[in-house]
């Protein structure tokens, strides 16, 4: 069921917005410690979010003011173009994941769905077991969910944050602890919510090369700040393989570049000349380059990934 057949999205998400959810300066503080400083996020409709940030970097305190499991210190957010006290009929249309799944052990995986379900006023045997399916649970129905893997432990956990259908998912570190087969899994879920589902779907981790896979859009949250925002393609440009000339003479280094049928030129963030996708012989390059007067300090291929780019922007190294 996709947003427009939403009675909820309908009267509330208005289709001139792109974003489903935005920050306004969200700031938390405890004592002395901003948790979270100034956030402002922009969440559109039906993507995936990556919420990137090393442990304690202020992801899951962001997560629970969006969920109204905690009270901002100062500033708000706007949620399907509502603010204030206006979001709070809404949120029954955000679903949530904050750490650990909250279970009853002793309950069978239907039941545990059941009682979220009664709790909002649904009840049908098939709605249950239609969300288990959702998650891959279906022949795990029966089964307590104290005798559950932690990857089903967390499947478990999606389907109750799925109970009422929302628009916005929230998963805070749904794949940390888990091995390769549940980290597989759980990214095909979350791929699954927002193609096929039409859900908006936030997704905070530590684990960047998996949140890469996933995500449309990232948000990098450094010692309580968001310190860059950018989209997937973004992210392509920053990180893709390219060739970077660093000369004595960009603009003719650029024109000579031309002349020689490459066009995919931009000057990057150090004011080097950058060429997109792959070069077939760079001595070639080079020797034009030298005999038209352009003297080439360096002359490299790059190719980097979402943790380097991480590490780069907050400081740190591997």
């Amino acid at each position: 069921m996709d947003c427009n057949e939403k009675t909820c999205c309908e009267t509330t998400c208005p289709e001139s917005s792109e974003y489903i959810l935005t920050t306004d300066n969200l700031t938390k503080i405890y004592g002395k410690h901003k948790a979270a400083n100034a956030i402002n996020l922009h969440i559109k409709k039906g993507e995936v979010y990556g919420l990137i940030g090393r442990n304690g970097a202020g992801k899951t305190t962001i997560l629970k003011m969006i969920c109204g499991l905690s009270n901002p210190t100062s500033g708000s957010f706007t949620f399907c173009g509502k603010t204030g006290a206006e979001v709070k009929p809404l949120m029954k249309k955000i679903g949530s994941l904050i750490e650990s799944p909250g279970l009853y052990p002793k309950l069978t995986a239907y039941q545990n769905v059941m009682l979220k379900c009664i709790s909002m006023g649904l009840g049908s045997k098939e709605y249950v077991l239609s969300l288990l399916d959702q998650v891959g649970l279906s022949a795990a129905a029966k089964k307590q969910a104290g005798s559950f893997s932690l990857g089903m432990k967390q499947r478990l956990g999606i389907a109750i944050a799925l109970v009422g259908d929302p628009d916005f998912v929230v998963l805070d570190e749904p794949i940390n602890g888990l091995d390769p087969q549940g980290i597989a899994e759980m990214r095909e879920i979350i791929h699954s919510l927002s193609r096929d589902k039409g859900m908006t779907v936030i997704v905070s981790s530590h684990i960047l090369d998996e949140l890469a896979k996933v995500a449309d859009s990232f948000g990098i949250i450094n010692a309580g700040q968001l310190i860059d925002e950018f989209s997937s393609e973004q992210l392509v440009y920053r990180c893709g393989k390219h060739c970077v000339v660093r000369s004595n003479d960009n603009d003719k280094t650029m024109a000579l570049l031309n002349e020689m049928g490459i066009t995919a030129l931009s000057i990057n963030e150090q004011g080097l000349v950058r060429i997109d996708g792959d070069v077939e012989d760079s001595s070639v390059i080079i020797e034009k380059l030298v005999k038209s007067g352009v003297k080439v300090y360096e002359f490299a291929t790059k190719q980097g990934t979402l943790e380097e780019y991480y590490l780069t922007r907050t400081g740190r190294t591997v």
